[in-house]
C-alpha cells in the first residue's frame, strides 16, 4: 500500500480519514474501516433527492441497462437502497428482487419490493424458477460500500445466467473531478466509501471476479455535475457538503452564513460545471465509471 490522500473528513461526522491505493492496481483503501460501519449510516445519510432528479436518474439507469440486456426478464438489484430504481424496473416490466440493510430496505418492503439482507438469502429463497439464475444484476454506487467487493461480485457471479448482464457503477478516482479536488472531491464520501475505483481497478477486479467489460458509461449527468460544484464549494468553504445537505434535507453543519453563501456560489458555478462535466465525459474522466460486464 501507499498513501494516497490524508485527513479526508467524513461530511456526517467531520471525522477524518486516510485513502490508502496499491501500488500494483491503483484501487483505494479507505483506513482505518470502522468498527461499527452501521453508526456512519442512518437518517443522517438518507436524504430525498429533487423529484426531477430522481425521474431523471431512473430514467437514464433503465435506458442502459435496457441497451445492454436482449430482453426483460429477472433482475437483481444489489443495494437496492428504498426501491425507487428496483420499482421502476419492475413498472417497466422486469421481475425483480433486491438486496439491502437497514431503514432504507424497511422502507423498500413496505412499498411491496421484494427486498432481501444478503445474496445468500437470494440465492435460497428468490432465484428465478425459470432459468434457476438472474438475467440482470446491477449495482448502482454500491461496490465501494462493501467490504468485501470481489466476494461481492463473485456472489452476483454465480447468481448471474450465463448469457447475463452486470451493469456496476461507481465514482470515478481517477476522473477529472477526483484528480482536481483530491480529499475536497464530494464522491469520495469516506468512510461508507470503502473503496475507490479508478477505470483499471475496476476492470482488474471485475477480471479477477469472473467477468469481462464489454461497455463503459463516463457520467451520470445530475451527479457528474453537482459533484464539480459541491468539490469546489468544499475546497473553499469551513464544512464539507453544506449545499448537499441542504438539498437532500440532511443534518448540516454549515450555519445560515455559509448555506446563504453556498447556494450563491453553487448557482454560480453551474455553468462552468456543466461545461466541466462535458469535458470529463468527452475525455472518459467523468465523474462516474459505468462497467457493462458479462461473465467470462
Amino acid at each position: 500500500m501507499v498513501r494516497g490522500l490524508e485527513a479526508v473528513r467524513d461530511p456526517q461526522s467531520l471525522e477524518t480519514f486516510e485513502i490508502q491505493s496499491c501500488a500494483s492496481c491503483g484501487l483505494g483503501h479507505t483506513s482505518p474501516i470502522p468498527a461499527d460501519l452501521g453508526a456512519y449510516y442512518g437518517e443522517a445519510y438518507y436524504g430525498k433527492r429533487h423529484s426531477f432528479t430522481d425521474r431523471y436518474c431512473l430514467a437514464r439507469r433503465l435506458r442502459i441497462l435496457a441497451g445492454a440486456t436482449p430482453g426483460k426478464g429477472a433482475l437483481l438489484d444489489i443495494g437496492c437502497g428504498d426501491g425507487n430504481f428496483l420499482g421502476a424496473a419492475i413498472t417497466a416490466g422486469w421481475k425483480g428482487v433486491g438486496t439491502d440493510i437497514g431503514g432504507a430496505a424497511e422502507n423498500a418492503r413496505k412499498a411491496g419490493l421484494d427486498v432481501y439482507g444478503s445474496l445468500d438469502e437470494v440465492r435460497s429463497e428468490a432465484l428465478p424458477a425459470a432459468k434457476g439464475a438472474f438475467d440482470a444484476v446491477t449495482m448502482w454506487h454500491t461496490l465501494e460500500h462493501f467490504t468485501d467487493p470481489k466476494g461481492t461480485l463473485e456472489g452476483a457471479r454465480s447468481l448471474l445466467a450465463k448469457d447475463g448482464t452486470l451493469i456496476v457503477a461507481v465514482p470515478d478516482a481517477a476522473g477529472l473531478q477526483a484528480s482536481l479536488f483530491k480529499g475536497s472531491w464530494f464522491h469520495l464520501d469516506v468512510p461508507r466509501h470503502l473503496y475507490h475505483f479508478s477505470r483499471s481497478a475496476l476492470e482488474s477486479l471485475l477480471g479477477r471476479a469472473g467477468f469481462t467489460v464489454t461497455r463503459w458509461h463516463h457520467q451520470e449527468l445530475e451527479l457528474d455535475v453537482f459533484g464539480w460544484m459541491q468539490s469546489a464549494l468544499n475546497a473553499v468553504l469551513p464544512k464539507p457538503n453544506v449545499l448537499f445537505q441542504s438539498l437532500t434535507g440532511k443534518p448540516s453543519h454549515g450555519g445560515k452564513g455559509e448555506l446563504a453563501l453556498s447556494y450563491a456560489l453553487g448557482t454560480a458555478l453551474a455553468p462552468a460545471a456543466l461545461a466541466a462535466t462535458a469535458l470529463g465525459t468527452a475525455t472518459r474522466r467523468g465523474g462516474t465509471l459505468i462497467a457493462i460486464a458479462r461473465p467470462t
